[in-house]
């Protein structure tokens, strides 16, 4: 039988890498739902990122059990709903949340595929600092890139270059998830 598409594409990556405009994209494509995971963030964590401070696990801790509520929606909206999520699960723990690994029937990472975007520094920086409708600040970068832990097995994931257009990233990713 043919491969049946991820429930749940999480599109991930450090600030800068496209998951907001790639996520769209995916989401569009597969005319399923889209949500970004720096809507769910509450005030304090957007007010900390703002002046340039990383957030601790503690920040994240209630941003990521509202993620995974909204994920394991997705995944009940009959029939396993489709669904992509731009979001940044920089570390394999915030992954583990997301999908709720290892917490029986609230565990859905056998519907979710994360797709990690990944780029050379020099690219982040140059589209950071071209940014200007963002809490994030380019200075956040580097905390981002020591914080971020890329997906590695049991996770289900695939890593995408974003050195060509949207286009082009948006098509490869389609592309390997529906390959066999």
């Amino acid at each position: 039988s043919g491969f049946v598409m991820p429930q749940i594409i999480v599109v991930m990556g450090v600030c800068g890498c496209g998951k907001t405009t790639v996520g769209r994209a995916l989401a569009a494509e597969l005319r399923c739902v889209f949500g970004d995971a720096d809507d769910w963030h509450p005030a304090a964590n957007v007010e900390k990122m703002s002046r340039g401070a990383p957030l601790s696990d503690e920040d994240r801790a209630p941003w990521l059990q509202a993620l995974h509520a909204l994920l394991a929606g997705w995944v009940a909206a009959g029939g396993g709903g489709q669904g992509v999520l731009a979001c940044s699960a920089l570390r394999r723990s915030y992954r583990d949340i997301l999908v709720g690994r290892g917490k029986g029937e609230d565990d859905i990472s056998s519907y979710c595929t994360f797709v990690f975007l990944q780029g050379p520094f020099e690219v982040l920086q140059e589209r950071l600092s071209s940014r200007t409708s963002h809490f994030m600040p380019a200075s956040l970068l580097l905390s981002q890139l020591e914080t971020l832990e890329p997906p590695s097995a049991p996770e289900r994931s695939l890593t995408c270059p974003i050195t060509g257009s949207m286009e082009a990233t948006v098509a490869s990713i389609l592309q390997h998830l529906a390959a066999p």
